[in-house]
């Protein structure tokens, strides 16, 4: 009688319709298919495909949810997951496949094909926090408002697709023109700020905007979230410089907090892992443990 060859728990891959004719995706799919890894692959085509798909893979009863595409099409099947109850709850598995990958770059998931997939549906489930917002928003990387939030909307398609997320910082460029400050104030535990602030940056992950360390100390698995504003009164090359290098100015305030609340006098928009959420009031607070994820190994952002 031949050996049984166990079992491998099966997977949900949710992938972002942009990414559907990913031929070494398609190669790498195939390849762990005949390996014994049962795969399902599901492909967005609207918004909420993503929560629909977490449903399904909850009565296929998967072991895993694996997000394929850039921040925008993680934070929609993180948040699908968190909202699930805990007993029910797949791990969440990542293939960073979009513009930025912002999440995915912080993190050291690795960019080829069979790698990032194995890891996805293999790898060590980790404990990590995610972001709520006003009670029904969630977030994995980070939330931006001012000007680096509007740049983040406002980049074409077609120049993020030539230069990946250099054109975010490009555009950003091109659009000095149009820099203008949010007013607003923001409280949390043992902090309060009030002023106009250029960028706002809120993470759990460290870079946003195409790969700009905007909150360097960030850590997904400490309960906590970073605060970094960038007041309007600093001078344009220093900003420069401090997003490119994620040093911190003298003139950037930096907090790390469980919660904050953040309230303008005129709406604002916050992104929340590239989704627009807009405003003048917005309560952030932690989840701690809300996911496990499948992480690379010695990932940076762990405590």
């Amino acid at each position: 009688m031949e050996a049984q060859v166990p079992k491998q728990p099966a997977s949900l891959l949710i992938l972002n319709g942009k990414s559907a004719g990913n031929e070494e995706l398609r190669q790498a799919v195939k390849f762990y298919r005949q390996e014994g890894y049962p795969l399902f692959v599901r492909v967005t085509w609207e918004q909420g495909d993503a929560q629909r798909y977490v449903a399904e893979a909850v009565e296929l009863g998967v072991a895993t949810v694996i997000a394929g595409g850039g921040d925008g099409t993680i934070n929609e099947v993180a948040g699908a997951l968190t909202l699930l109850p805990a007993q029910q709850r797949p791990c969440l598995g990542i293939l960073p496949l979009g513009t930025a990958n912002d999440f995915a770059t912080a993190c050291t998931f690795p960019l080829e094909m069979d790698k990032a997939l194995l890891l996805a549906i293999a790898g060590k489930p980790t404990p990590i926090d995610i972001a709520q917002v006003n009670n029904d928003r969630f977030f994995i990387n980070m939330a931006t408002g001012g000007f680096g939030t509007r740049i983040t909307t406002e980049t074409p398609e077609k120049l993020k697709s030539a230069l990946g997320g250099a054109s975010y910082f490009i555009h950003g460029l091109l659009r000095m023109d149009t820099l203008k400050a949010d007013s607003c104030e923001i409280r949390g535990p043992d902090f309060r700020w009030q002023g106009d602030a250029l960028v706002i940056g809120i993470g759990n992950g460290r870079l946003a905007g195409g790969g700009q360390a905007l909150c360097p100390g960030a850590l997904i698995n400490d309960g906590r979230l970073q605060l970094r504003i960038i007041a309007s009164e600093e001078w344009l090359p220093t900003l420069i410089n401090s997003l490119a290098s994620g040093d911190d100015h003298p003139q950037s305030i930096s907090a790390s907090l469980p919660w904050l609340q953040v309230d303008a006098p005129n709406e604002i928009t916050f992104n929340l892992d590239g989704e627009p959420l807009r405003g003048r009031q917005f309560h952030i607070t932690v989840i701690p443990a809300a996911l496990t994820c499948r992480l690379p190994p010695q990932c940076p952002l762990l405590v």
